[in-house]
């Protein structure tokens, strides 16, 4: 019965954030209903003790990240840097890898620090002005952002600053830069796949005749892509004038290259300026009533980020003022909006995690997940099991490592496995079956492209089995060659 109590409540979790329902009303609704049918006495304490405690927590480590994410990402926009990048992407790769255009610049744009959530509203309307030239049909469009911005950079490549990357720092007391091999040799695994599936959809649906609205094509080109549609010529001119009024691509890019640097060096540099700990006392703060002892390794991954993005964003405002200051007050309002409404989204799914992990019922899934004996398959079940379920990687990671990360790196140990390999396999696990299509980015990324789940998703599900299967290569490498 208390197991069935645990399903009912991921599972309430999950119905309702499929259905659109706000998460930070119905984490605690869920885990709540959960302790009444166990100890109705408890539901109290348990929201006061648990949740509450493990949502502020949270709060209090994450939400700088995510607040200094979106006005990045904001401010990217408005300067015109990501449309520059996109416009020059296009000019040097060519129309006619269109998908490889897509995928380059939405992993530029997020392994540069911009929220996921911005790359979809900055890229999708050259994305379809590029496919529309192209020809190809518009519902594979889907399949190619999520590729860039929901995979390898997201959580795999070593050093982004994505937050699936930043949590895992504070567990196992690791950086973002942890495992970098590994995190290369996934990226490339699931960049390679994840391109070549791409493209085997794109010409198994012009072999058929299919344009970009869906409509028989005329013509074809040498290589089976399709000739451009009649409007070609005056969406090539569109694009002219765009590039004319454009920053210089080099200057766009750069505040995405300084954010990665500083995260690399600030990541080096943090322990050395602080050591293991930091005692604030009374003689630099009279005002204290008592020291104050900060552990330094568990914020160093959490600190580079923030110092990284912190920089981003002065450099965007320092170069690029003139086009963002009639926008800058609205803008970075909305974005400060939008980091709220995500870090709480996270935190409450972190505090249904801690409370779910608390009762009796858990301990059978726990006992479950212990039948899988290697503790790195054992953390990737679990971790992109919950994050399937919740429709989200952040928080399914979350819950997952706020009930089992004990027990992740009690395994890890045992086996005389790195935490580093540990760290990198949870990350890549939270961004696998996550896409599913209750996920709140999914959700997003059709309504922005017009396109419903029956035409698109087939493509993002793809995807997502390659993400996934990523994570299991990554796991083969790591005990075929002890590559870290």
């Amino acid at each position: 019965m208390t197991f069935l109590i645990v399903l009912a409540a991921l599972a309430f979790l999950m119905l309702a954030a499929y259905r659109g329902y706000s998460v930070i009303l119905f984490a605690p609704v869920a885990a709540l209903g959960a302790v009444l049918l166990t100890d109705p006495g408890a539901v109290a304490p348990v929201f006061s003790g648990i949740f509450m405690d493990k949502l502020v927590g949270f709060v209090k480590l994450y939400f700088p990240v995510f607040l200094l994410g979106a006005v990045f990402g904001k401010l990217i926009e408005l300067s015109g840097f990501s449309e520059a990048i996109v416009v020059a992407a296009i000019k040097y790769i060519g129309r006619a890898r269109a998908n490889a255009v897509i995928v380059l610049v939405c992993a530029l744009l997020t392994y540069g620090g911009v929220s996921l959530f911005v790359v979809v509203f900055a890229v999708y309307p050259f994305a379809a002005e590029l496919y529309r030239q192209s020809n190809i049909p518009k519902r594979l469009m889907p399949g190619a952002i999520a590729l860039g911005a929901f995979s390898f950079t997201m959580d795999t490549l070593p050093g982004t600053p994505q937050i699936q990357n930043i949590i895992p720092t504070t567990f196992f007391k690791t950086t973002g830069w942890a495992a970098p091999w590994l995190g290369v040799v996934g990226s490339i695994v699931t960049l390679a796949a994840g391109l070549t599936f791409l493209e085997w959809r794109r010409r198994s649906a012009m072999a058929k005749g299919e344009g970009y609205s869906g409509a028989a094509v005329a013509a074809t080109g040498a290589d089976g892509g399709a000739a451009a549609p009649a409007s070609a010529s005056d969406a090539s001119g569109q694009l002219g004038a765009a590039r004319a009024g454009l920053p210089h691509p080099l200057l766009s890019l750069a505040p995405l290259v300084l954010v990665g640097v500083a995260n690399f060096v600030l990541t080096k540099l943090i322990p050395g300026w602080y050591g293991d700990s930091y005692a604030l006392t009374a003689d630099a703060l009279p005002g204290l009533h008592a020291p104050v002892t900060l552990p330094i390794k568990p914020v160093v991954g959490i600190w580079a980020v923030e110092g990284a993005l912190l920089l981003g964003i002065l450099l965007t405002v320092v170069t690029a003022f003139p086009r963002i200051r009639a926008s800058f007050a609205d803008g970075t309002r909305a974005a400060v909006g939008g980091a709220l409404l995500a870090a709480m989204n996270t935190a409450s799914e972190y505090g249904f995690g801690g409370v779910i992990a608390a009762l009796p019922g858990f301990l059978s899934v726990s006992e479950a997940l212990r039948s899988v004996p290697n503790p790195l398959v054992n953390a990737t079940v679990s971790v992109t099991a919950l994050a399937g379920i919740t429709g989200s990687a952040s928080g399914g990671m979350s819950i997952a490592l706020a009930a089992m990360s004990d027990q992740f790196i009690k395994a890890a140990d045992a086996a005389h496995i790195p935490l580093e390999v540990m760290h990198r396999v949870v990350a890549m696990a939270s961004g696998g079956m996550d896409t599913l299509p209750h996920n709140g980015a999914v959700i997003t990324l059709l309504a922005v492209t017009g396109l419903t789940h029956r035409e698109s998703y087939r493509d993002i599900f793809g995807v997502t089995v390659i993400k996934t299967a990523a994570v299991f290569v990554v796991i083969a490498i790591y005990y075929l060659t002890g590559l870290v």
